[in-house]
């Protein structure tokens, strides 16, 4: 078991590690979130829009980090901000779990919106990210075995993607550039 933790370690040192990771789950959470609504039917509101943003975040600022892998300090910085982006999203995310369970009425204008989903001036993917059309205090789904929704799941995504691009950050800029280099 400590094999597994001594490896796990040495990863979160590897820039390219870190930034891989962080770019493949944003894609996955981009993904899921277009996957359902294409196939299971689900509207956005406001603040699921929003939650998408710190994730198309994060990616950003690590294709920035993979491609300065060489420079320490900037490719460590670029994974410190993806974490504070993945924190910005799950604070979001504990926010539009408070409207969802009614424990506070959303103060974010535009949780539901106009009938027409539809902009013709617009791109399809323009479409999804800009147009909000479910209503931030309803559950679209809930995950029939632990009851959580998607706005749950994500306090627990981006909270551990903080974590980890957070000490990523620290190894990356303290430790070694890669783990099998002895500098």
């Amino acid at each position: 078991m400590t094999n597994i933790f001594c490896l796990l370690w040495k990863c979160l040192g590897c820039p390219v590690a870190v930034h891989t990771l962080v770019i493949v789950v944003s894609a996955l959470a981009l993904a899921t979130a277009l996957s359902s609504e294409i196939f299971l039917g689900l509207e956005p509101c406001a603040l699921c829009i929003t939650q998408r943003w710190g994730f198309v975040i994060a990616a950003v600022l690590s294709i920035a980090g993979l491609i300065l892998r060489k420079r320490p300090n900037i490719s460590a910085a670029m994974a410190g901000f993806s974490g504070v982006s993945f924190l910005a999203t799950g604070g979001v995310a504990v926010y539009h779990t408070g409207v969802e369970q009614k424990w506070w009425v959303s103060a974010v204008e535009g949780c539901s919106a106009p009938a027409s989903f539809l902009d013709e001036n617009q791109s399809w993917i323009d479409n999804i990210m800009s147009a909000p059309a479910g209503r931030c205090d309803e559950i679209p789904w809930v995950d029939p075995l632990l009851g959580l929704s998607m706005a749950n799941y994500n306090i627990a995504l981006c909270g551990g993607m903080a974590v980890i691009c957070l000490i990523g950050a620290w190894r990356i800029c303290c430790g070694p550039a890669h783990p099998h280099q002895n500098s």
